[in-house]
């Protein structure tokens, strides 16, 4: 089968195209063959070596996401799914076990039908983004009509954060460059700010005291935390699980993985997107073998959006 994926570790020139095995669906497992799988930032970690790598033999095939066609339902596996099923997955990547490939074989857990109206490369943006900022959401635990700050919302992470907290019955505070802003009011913010360094002390104009929870997809949760209540909350991928000493802050980490067999809330992402609740953000589509270009765009920012790698 065709792959995406990489030998060496480096720069977007190292990944190239690969002939892999098909693999085998085996007991608990769905294999979907491959219409459409997102690129995301985490894939560019796995390319440089960074991430989801560790004594792992190559070929490196990078990718979380996926959509496609179910190929094969595995001896003994529990699932409604059907051969032919259009689904959507998250995937966790382990050497040559990545989305870029034309087949995948993941848990049965981690595989739920596409949203109504929704194309392959529209689908493939929905699954590892959304289940982060479901994580996120979960780690806050925050009640119904609790007030939460969104860093970084205009991106892929940051929006479905924005988009799931507002399913949650939370006051959503998001911050935004000025070209964002009304993307980011669409997407459902009660209060939009301009990002950057003034903006926790913007959020506590609006909230004083501070917000309830903080969701740092920035990376910018020390200065952030400062947007935050004594005794609040937080979740980032940018900062250790600690409590904040005086303040009392409690913040802890996403780390998605964690969440790829947490089927009940693909679900319900599947059903958010289904009532249009949960929109998808498609930034470029491009063929597998242009995947070099793929993340170099990726590496040079600004996409509102994923691109997405189609085979």
């Amino acid at each position: 089968m065709k792959a995406v994926g990489l030998t060496e570790f480096g720069g977007p020139e190292v990944l190239r195209v690969l002939d892999l095995p098909v693999p085998a669906a085996g007991p608990g497992q769905i294999r979907i063959r491959v219409r459409a799988a997102a690129v995301n930032p985490v894939d560019a970690l796995v390319r440089r070596g960074i991430a989801h790598v560790a004594g792992i033999v190559p070929p490196y095939v990078p990718g979380m996401d996926a959509a496609g066609v179910v190929e094969a339902v595995g001896e003994g596996t529990d699932t409604a799914l059907r051969v032919g099923d259009r689904v959507m997955a998250v995937v966790v990547v382990s050497g040559a076990h990545g989305a870029y490939a034309e087949h995948i074989v993941v848990p049965a857990e981690s595989v739920v039908p596409i949203p109504q109206g929704l194309g392959d490369a529209e689908a493939a943006t929905l699954p590892m983004n959304s289940l982060t900022a479901r994580m996120a959401l979960d780690l806050l635990d925050l009640p119904a009509g609790a007030s939460v700050a969104v860093t970084g919302a205009a991106g892929a992470v940051g929006g479905s954060a924005v988009q799931l907290a507002k399913a949650d019955g939370y006051r959503v505070i998001a911050d935004a460059a000025p070209k964002d802003e009304q993307l980011v009011k669409g997407l459902g913010a009660d209060v939009v700010l301009p990002r950057g360094a003034e903006f926790p002390d913007l959020v506590r104009q609006e909230v004083p005291g501070g917000v309830d929870g903080l969701i740092d997809t920035a990376g910018i949760a020390e200065q952030a935390l400062r947007a935050v209540r004594d005794g609040g909350r937080a979740a980032s991928s940018s900062i250790a699980s600690a409590n904040t000493g005086e303040r009392g802050i409690t913040t802890q980490n996403t780390f998605v993985p964690h969440y790829v067999r947490e089927h009940a809330k693909l679900v319900r992402i599947q059903q958010l997107a289904d009532e249009g609740r949960l929109v998808p953000r498609v930034a470029k589509t491009l063929p597998a073998e242009e995947a070099v270009e793929a993340h170099r765009l990726l590496e040079a920012g600004g996409l509102r959006g994923r691109i997405v790698l189609t085979f």
